[in-house]
């Protein structure tokens, strides 16, 4: 590492900005303005939505008790989760590839998008997109995945100012 005085700090902040400089950021601006371009598909984030929202099962019956706790001001005791419907084969399927192509763009996209390499997201993505689950838990997986690719989008940024 070198060590630069505030004397040659002054001198290369004062120094003009040429010509060549502002072609090097109008194209560097273009180029990551056409990686964005190339990016996220709309269908890719309405699935993601898909896999992260509550898929409720068979709705739980109102209780009595907890109108009244309610009304006495109360806390309502613990319930447990609701129950989550199943994803069906086909449409298991059709989420795994849907996270398998946007995969293969991210790899190749998230290095260009973000400041410092995101190795161990990466890692994590390109693990998820090797493993097969079992059929009982394809929707736990296709969450864990989703939540992989969010957060690459996260560390992304968005391209509007």
């Amino acid at each position: 590492m070198v060590a630069v005085g505030v004397g040659t700090a002054t001198g290369l902040l004062r120094r003009p900005v040429t010509e060549n400089d502002v072609a090097k950021r109008r194209l560097i601006h273009s180029l990551s303005r056409s990686l964005a371009d190339e990016g996220i598909p709309d269908h890719l984030i309405t699935t993601l939505e898909e896999v992260l929202s509550d898929r409720p099962g068979a709705a739980a019956p109102a209780r009595k008790v907890d109108g009244l706790l309610a009304r006495l001001g109360l806390p309502a005791p613990r319930q447990r989760p609701p129950e989550v419907c199943p994803l069906g084969p086909d449409e298991a399927a059709r989420i795994s590839d849907h996270f398998r192509r946007a995969t293969r763009l991210l790899v190749q996209v998230t290095p260009h998008r973000v400041a410092l390499y995101p190795t161990e997201e990466l890692r994590l993505l390109i693990a998820l997109h090797n493993e097969q689950p079992n059929p009982g838990e394809a929707l736990s997986y296709l969450r864990r995945y989703a939540l992989a690719i969010v957060a690459l989008l996260d560390l992304m940024g968005d391209d509007e100012e």
